[in-house]
């Protein structure tokens, strides 16, 4: 019997379903086996000569998934469908979230609070710097950090992510081709580190110019909120940004020079209403209520029967830390919560002084 994941990879292999045709594909008919299977009449007149093709000759299509499917698995390569409990919750809400994702590393952070750190290619060694060190302090305060593996700040953000937490990088390509070549050893890195590289478009696909701007989406998607570390008028960073405020993100920037021209794309942002940041705090404290709010509907989602309030499971966290130092993982098979939910309250305790979090280890403070 053929499966929901051999379905997803039917359609996308046929002529003329993208990533978005999909996406809305499965909306539509409420799986990927209805779509495959749905009357001509049905599907939208754009989608019907891919449907054709696959009617015509199935068993081309069939060896097309199945040679994806094998070349995941000799590549370590994981599939989550969209309606997989494992998909992230945040990228769900969004305008045609991409139907499925290539994932290869440490699955476990793909729903924890994330947030996406861009910026330009042709960045000043301030803004370098800004990068490295907001990541650093975010991903040490619990926030996984979620770039797109650029050259310039994108890099710098995974490299000061990985020096505390975890990061997450999401491609224009596949997960299985590295773009851009010179990033190969923090691509190695970052899975190394228990790090995750992402992607909706298939294994083995080549970097496109049309793919970026798609992938933006993703990556402010995943994340609570975004910051702009440096952007020019006309760049990516910008387009991440305006997605951000579409899909009700919160977006942030740091002010820059005014003869600097990659700061007057962030002090663009800041007039139309971008949260001006000066340290890494700044982010937290904004997030702080936004990120206890989605822990406890996480929470509700994962026990809707139980009466625990937040307050008694931040105490029974607090009871599992004890006082000796222990990490995230150690923490999820004691308390049986969540990751996502568990990150979100971990920060909130932080924020309240009760939990510290220092090189990937929570240390109760009282």
């Amino acid at each position: 019997m053929i499966t929901e994941r051999e379905c997803a990879l039917i359609l996308q292999a046929l002529p003329g379903i993208g990533s978005v045709a999909l996406s809305k594909l499965h909306q539509q008919f409420g799986s990927f086996a209805n779509a495959l299977q749905a009357p001509a009449h049905s599907i939208t007149p754009a989608y019907r000569k891919g449907l054709a093709a696959y009617r015509a000759t199935p068993d081309d299509f069939h060896y097309l998934a199945q040679a994806t499917l094998d070349r995941c698995l000799n590549s370590a390569i994981d599939i989550v469908l969209i309606s997989s409990s494992d998909y992230p919750a945040l990228l769900r809400e969004i305008d045609t979230p991409p139907a499925l994702l290539f994932v290869k590393g440490n699955t476990d952070i793909l729903n924890l609070p994330q947030i996406a750190i861009v910026g330009s290619r042709h960045h000043s060694a301030t803004g370098q710097q800004n990068a490295r060190a907001f990541a650093r302090h975010l991903a040490n305060s619990g926030f996984v950090i979620t770039s797109g593996l650029a050259l310039g700040i994108d890099g710098a953000a995974h490299q000061g992510a990985l020096e505390t937490g975890h990061t997450i990088a999401v491609l224009g390509t596949g997960v299985d081709v590295i773009y851009p070549r010179r990033h190969q050893a923090l691509y190695t890195e970052i899975i190394a580190k228990g790090g995750l590289i992402v992607s909706e478009f298939p294994p083995g696909t080549p970097a496109r110019a049309g793919n970026f701007p798609q992938r933006n989406r993703v990556i402010s998607g995943l994340s609570l909120g975004v910051l702009v570390v440096e952007a020019a008028l006309k760049s990516g960073s910008l387009i991440t940004a305006r997605l951000a405020m579409e899909q009700g993100r919160e977006v942030f920037t740091i002010p820059g020079s005014i003869h600097n021209p990659s700061a007057k794309g962030c002090h663009q942002l800041i007039r139309q209403g971008a949260t001006l940041v000066e340290t890494a705090d700044d982010i937290i404290t904004e997030l702080g209520g936004l990120l206890a709010y989605k822990a406890q509907e996480a929470a509700q989602l994962v026990a809707p029967n139980s009466t625990n309030t937040l307050d008694e499971t931040a105490i029974r966290i607090l009871h599992q830390l004890g006082f000796d130092p222990i990490n995230l993982d150690t923490l999820i098979a004691r308390t049986q919560l969540a990751p996502a939910v568990l990150s979100g309250l971990l920060i909130q305790l932080e924020l309240e002084g009760w939990v510290e979090h220092r090189v990937g280890m929570y240390n109760r403070l009282k």
